[in-house]
């Protein structure tokens, strides 16, 4: 089973059941806040992080950025601009483990990021 936190500023809970519908009994997804959800990733306690806000970056990954390192975090869309497919699937095989993007493109990018998540399983 996948472990699922969901933070950022906008869209938890409309979020939050997106991932639950794409990946049904294979996903466990809770909502917290930024800093407790960055803290479940740095502890061990879940798998990845997934949020979303106005710009992709600043309220989606702020915290996740700074207690994991930008090293583990990707915005995978911007007001204008999502990224590809491809790109968005090259950032999960890199090894990263939170994820921002606009609350706009959930639908675009909840898909890829979800069904590369497990094939990966």
């Amino acid at each position: 089973m996948i472990r699922i936190v969901v933070g950022g500023q906008v869209d938890k809970e409309s979020i939050a059941e997106k991932i639950k519908k794409i990946g049904g009994d294979r996903v466990s997804v809770v909502i917290k806040s930024d800093i407790e959800a960055a803290m479940d990733i740095k502890n061990g306690n879940t798998d990845y992080y997934i949020g979303a806000c106005l710009t992709g970056g600043g309220g989606a990954l702020a915290m996740a950025i700074a207690l994991l390192g930008l090293n583990q975090c990707a915005t995978l869309s911007m007001p204008g601009k999502i990224r590809s497919d491809e790109e968005i699937i090259g950032e999960i095989d890199s090894g990263k483990k939170a994820f921002g993007f606009t609350g706009q493109h959930a639908d675009q990018v909840l898909p890829v990021v979800m069904n590369k998540l497990l094939d990966k399983e």
